[in-house]
């Protein structure tokens, strides 16, 4: 298997670690060891006795049981732990998928869910989210692309970088139509429980047996230097995924899935804190979409705490260049998504670096603007 640079990380790689304001990244503003501490009730007495020894390969019990309780009707024979979601989808991409198989993939999409398929040497087709309609799903062209003998669809919703999101009625058509064809569903779920004014989508793997839903630590929970992430399917697929495993990663480390158990058990603590500022950022946000020069007219992101707004610049990438140079401020490039006249934004960081952010932005978009 032989992959291209990942564009998406290439320009992140050494720019995030010296931006002062970063607009760039795709989860909320992530916690030090001692706000969680202090939230979550860790007790250091409980860190002292843990042994650094291996984990079990489907992850540790308590782990897998609280991840159940949550995401998995309860049932952790359902759940697999993984370094990250993107583990578990490289796993489940290369137990499933084959040379020659058709696949269709949500456009734009991250990177790892197009690449690894492409690189596996599966027919890669594109399900396009239109711009010309603000990215919103539409499930008769994803019907008439999911022909028969389709393999497997690959789906990000809430959608990163866009924000956007379907109803309930529509994840259940989307299921029927991939159910339709005997394909494969991998649902990533990764901005799942950042939604503003309704409930979080359900899980479609807990309805329909060949569907893989990902999740993760690293975006809602503000936690992803913690690479903690997993896949809820049916409890056959799992031990499948092991086999490769074994000849990476093996299982994650004690002291991580320790952290993660106690995140994901009290969940909500994490999660109200970090929604409420997502939710004023993102009001934020368009107040200043409406008035910054050079900005096109911005739909407000459903779900998420990315937007993917329009720049009237006459280059996109040479305009986020000379922003971090000049004022400090980090923002990802729409040709990282396969739009260069667009620029994902993040609004889930620290709310005051968040509007100084906007106010160095619009300064140089005024000076470039068309």
């Amino acid at each position: 298997m032989r992959m291209g640079p990942a564009r998406l990380e290439d320009w992140l790689r050494d720019r995030y670690f010296t931006a002062t304001y970063d607009l760039s990244s795709s989860g909320v503003e992530p916690w030090s060891y001692g706000e969680l501490r202090d939230r979550l009730g860790l007790d250091p007495a409980r860190l002292d006795r843990i042994r650094f020894t291996d984990n079990p390969s489907l992850g540790n019990g308590c782990l897998r049981e609280a991840l159940a309780a949550r995401f998995a009707g309860g049932d952790p024979d359902r759940v697999m732990t993984t370094h990250g979601s993107s583990e578990a989808a490289f796993l489940v991409f290369n137990e499933l998928l084959s040379a020659g198989d058709r696949v269709v993939v949500v456009e734009p999409a991250y990177h790892a869910l197009r690449d690894v398929p492409e690189a596996i040497g599966c027919e890669v087709v594109p399900w396009r989210l239109p711009a010309e309609r603000d990215f919103a799903a539409d499930l008769a062209e994803l019907d008439r692309l999911v022909a028969p003998g389709t393999r497997m669809v690959i789906v990000n919703l809430p959608h990163n970088p866009t924000g956007a999101t379907i109803t309930a009625a529509q994840q259940r058509e989307l299921v029927d139509v991939v159910r339709g064809a005997g394909a494969y569903l991998l649902w990533d779920a990764a901005f799942a429980e950042l939604t503003y004014g309704g409930p979080a989508l359900p899980d479609p793997a807990l309805t329909y047996r060949r569907c893989i839903s990902l999740g993760t630590l690293s975006k809602a929970y503000g936690l992803p230097g913690l690479r903690v992430g997993w896949c809820v399917a049916d409890p056959d697929l799992l031990p499948r995924l092991l086999p490769l495993r074994d000849r990476m990663t093996l299982a994650l480390s004690p002291l991580v899935e320790f952290v993660a158990t106690a995140a994901v058990r009290r969940a909500g603590v994490l999660l109200a804190d970090r929604l409420r500022q997502a939710a004023e950022n993102r009001e934020s946000l368009l107040a200043w979409a409406a008035t910054a020069p050079g900005v096109a007219p911005l739909a407000p992101p459903a779900a998420g705490v990315t937007a993917f707004p329009r720049l009237l610049v006459d280059d996109v990438d040479a305009f986020c260049t000379g922003l971090l140079a000049a004022e400090g401020v980090l923002l990802a490039p729409g040709s990282c998504f396969g739009h260069p006249d667009r620029v994902r934004l993040g609004y889930g960081g620290n709310r005051r670096d968040f509007e100084l952010g906007l106010e160095r932005t619009s300064a140089m978009l005024a000076k470039v603007a068309r």
